[in-house]
């Protein structure tokens, strides 16, 4: 790697996930005509893929849209935890929904584990999957006494836990709550075993191919982006956020946050385990092979997406962190991910309003996607067929606990329409001339807010602020060069392309408002 592939400091220039890399990934074709399957599966992440193998295995026809590439979203960007101890959640579950939900939500993860774990060994999937102990480490007493009221809520749900008073790492801490025999894997060696098997079986896959609205009925319809139908008896919206909200009004129970990830090569070994900070900021770390070297994985930062400070400011704290704790001989990856995180912080799984039975959604994961993803699939699977799920309940997007979720809820909605007032009365001093190559700012051009971007070539691109999904104003992020929505979490490249949903269409390169977005035929209202 070359001195002008480096930014400040070990950090590579340019943000890329280390997952794609060193593997053959299978392409697929684009959508090109209408179809009839059993069911249709929008979303090509850990969700998608799972359910289409599931219900492939079941003899069902199957159809699974991507609007990318598979593998390239959420998924692609993960740090890739089995595990069911989601920070500290258990204490503030058994509040919340009570003893029994608390302990239901546990079991879903575990056997989600024990899913993964059993597949891989079925079909002898090389996948770099270990059995791991988790931690959560407190380096404050304020945080050491919540580990101390977590340990109890494992004790009254039977989690098989303790509290240590060190962990094998140089970070000074005050107590850490252990989880027992989780894991880790490489997520994409795994699903890719499963794509394989969903073509063997019949199973059809398209990229490139953007579903933008579904018509409801007996045998639900999702239409395409290039005018593509896909007809089903059930439709699975897993497309990290909901392509389609129905009357669901998703945007309003959620908000997406980011959160950074560095591939560091060390100068001390790392001693197994899986570990991530009680206290803020979020400190995450595991090891993982990268073509055959130890590395370790630092994650982190996590903060609302379009909100908060310079980007790369995080990406330099995780850099900071890992020379005083490990050492550091190369800085191989960085990456960012984002997830969604609902009201009482529970995933939304199930049909997407009560009563539409043949619709179900998957959305909210809060950054524990590989075994919400696939809980999610296996309670889809039972769903389907009609079989009983101790699960269904639990996630069930209709659900409503009064408490904290109507505070969140009025919280959450507050903070969208003061992004959306703000971004509009805001028009800033800075014009095209004031851009260095390779810097990104939002600018005033004849009165109007644009977002412009200068590329290391000196070729200005220029942008219309306005996000295509609900009509919040989009900001800069310099440190992955997208434009991100601080409302509902949609990114968009430098040339206004979408990157995460809910947007739907790019940024446009004129004048746009919030009706436009609404009245369009394919919103997904």
């Amino acid at each position: 790697m070359t001195h002008n592939d480096r930014s400040e400091g070990k950090l590579p220039q340019v943000p890329k996930p280390y997952w794609r890399d060193f593997i053959d990934l299978p392409e697929f074709p684009r959508l090109d005509k209408d179809i009839h399957v059993d069911v249709v599966i929008v979303g090509g992440g850990i969700t998608g893929i799972t359910s289409a193998y599931l219900l492939a295995n079941e003899g069902l026809k199957v159809a699974v849209l991507e609007a990318g590439k598979l593998l390239n979203g959420t998924t692609g960007h993960t740090t890739a935890k089995i595990t069911a101890q989601h920070d500290i959640i258990y204490d503030e579950f058994i509040q919340t929904m009570g003893k029994s939900k608390a302990r239901l939500y546990y079991e879903a993860n575990m056997e989600a584990l024990s899913f993964i774990k059993k597949t891989v060994d079925q079909h002898q999937i090389n996948c770099d999957f270990s059995i791991q102990d988790a931690y959560i480490y407190a380096t404050t007493e304020q945080y050491a006494s919540k580990l101390e009221i977590e340990k109890k809520a494992y004790e009254r749900l039977g989690i098989d836990g303790e509290l240590v008073d060190h962990i094998p790492f140089d970070i000074d801490i005050k107590n850490a709550l252990v989880m027992k025999n989780q894991a880790q894997f490489h997520p994409i060696k795994y699903l890719t075993h499963l794509i394989q098997i969903i073509k063997e079986k019949g199973g059809l896959i398209f990229e490139h191919t953007t579903a933008v609205n579904v018509e409801t009925g007996e045998q639900p319809t999702v239409l395409t982006r290039k005018g593509s139908r896909v007809t089903g008896s059930h439709v699975l919206s897993c497309s990290h956020f909901p392509f389609y909200e129905g009357l669901g009004f998703y945007s309003t129970r959620m908000h997406a946050d980011r959160s950074y990830i560095l591939a560091v090569k060390t100068k001390k070994s790392f001693p197994g385990g899986m570990y991530i900070s009680a206290d803020q900021p979020t400190r995450s770390l595991r090891s993982a092979m990268v073509n055959g070297e130890e590395m370790v994985l630092i994650g982190g930062e996590g903060h609302k997406t379009g909100q908060g400070k310079d980007t790369m400011e995080h990406y330099k704290a995780l850099e900071t962190f890992s020379e005083q704790v490990f050492g550091v001989n190369d800085i191989v990856y960085r990456w960012s991910a984002q997830d969604l995180i609902t009201i009482d912080k529970i995933p939304y799984i199930g049909e997407i309003t009560a009563g539409q039975p043949n619709i179900l959604i998957a959305t909210g994961y809060r950054k524990w996607g590989m075994t919400n993803g696939t809980t999610a699939a296996l309670l889809f699977r039972d769903m389907i067929l009609d079989k009983k799920n101790a699960y269904q309940n639990l996630y069930t997007p209709s659900r409503f606990y009064a408490h904290p979720s109507l505070k969140n809820f009025l919280v959450e909605n507050a903070n969208v329409a003061a992004h959306l007032i703000k971004g509009k009365l805001e028009l800033p001093a800075k014009n095209a001339n004031d851009l260095s190559n390779g810097e990104g700012a939002v600018i005033t051009i004849k009165g109007h807010r644009k977002g412009a971007y200068k590329d290391d070539g000196g070729k200005l691109h220029i942008v219309d602020t306005t996000c295509t999904h609900i009509g919040c104003e989009v900001e800069w992020n310099n440190g992955d060069r997208t434009w991100d929505c601080p409302c509902h979490g949609s990114r968009f490249s430098y040339t206004g392309e979408v990157i995460e949903g809910p947007a739907e269409k790019p940024l446009q390169r004129h004048d746009h408002t919030m009706l436009d977005n609404l009245a369009s035929e394919d919103s997904g209202y």
